[in-house]
């Protein structure tokens, strides 16, 4: 069957759709032999999938050498400033994904810009990486953030009430004062650069962005540059947890 090649990765846990999207731009992955391209369609079983010069396993050799079990794993990482949310490294740029072990191979799940730091998940669950990152599932992210000036009732207001960005209005879900530049906020909303963009349009600049929360997981009193296995849940499980 012909599906997008981001597909098949994604599937065979190389990497997410937009992980993937990367590798093929840099030129990592080869088909038959022939760099491939963003769009492309290949079946999983016929045609001859490269990564890195590694040819990925046909997909019923995989099934039988995992006999049904589950390969998937999950990392909680404390990402310091400075590391991309990348599989390709640019520039010399540090890689999030190089802080926790190479196999098997993982991917992150959303972002965090390069100047900001806290939770970040790792895995090559698709299902998992689908459910945190798309808009409908509407999981909430917690961050504290330390601005460059005092903080005023208007802010709050303003952010409550939503601030025009380009993709739309972004809007605080929750945010609550710590101090008098610190701030917590929770959103859903996952946009490039969102609180920063947020504070910029009010007249604010970003001094540090630590993400503390998403969904379920904290971060608590793990130390900055180290990571924990974590347990994943995919949504047919949680449906399954509830019934019974």
């Amino acid at each position: 069957m012909l599906e997008r090649l981001q597909k098949i990765l994604a599937r065979q846990g190389i990497a997410s759709r937009r992980g993937a999207e990367e590798l093929i731009l840099a030129g990592k992955i080869k088909v038959n032999g022939r760099i491939a391209k963003i769009g492309e369609k290949y079946d999983e079983e016929e045609d001859e999938i490269e990564v890195d010069g590694k040819k990925l396993m046909k997909n019923e050799k995989r099934k039988m050498k995992n006999n049904g079990n589950s390969n998937f794993v999950y990392y909680l990482l404390n990402k310091p400033r400075g590391y991309e949310c990348s599989l390709v490294a640019r520039h010399g740029d540090k890689l999030a994904v190089d802080l926790v072990p190479k196999f098997p191979r993982v991917w992150t799940v959303g972002r965090l810009d390069k100047n900001s730091r806290g939770l970040l998940i790792l895995t090559n669950d698709g299902k998992l990486t689908e459910e945190l990152t798309h808009p409908k599932f509407e999981h909430e992210k917690e961050y504290e953030v330390l601005v460059n000036k005092p903080l005023t009732n208007d802010f709050f207001r303003r952010m409550q009430k939503g601030v025009a960005l380009s993709e739309g209005l972004a809007r605080a879900d929750k945010i609550r004062q710590l101090g008098d530049k610190k701030f917590s906020l929770t959103l859903h909303q996952g946009w490039k650069r969102q609180i920063r963009r947020m504070c910029e349009s009010l007249g604010y600049r970003t001094i540090d962005l630590v993400r503390v929360r998403v969904g379920k997981w904290r971060l608590g009193n793990l130390r900055e540059g180290k990571f924990r296995k974590i347990n994943g849940c995919h949504p047919e499980e949680r449906e399954r947890r509830r019934i019974s």
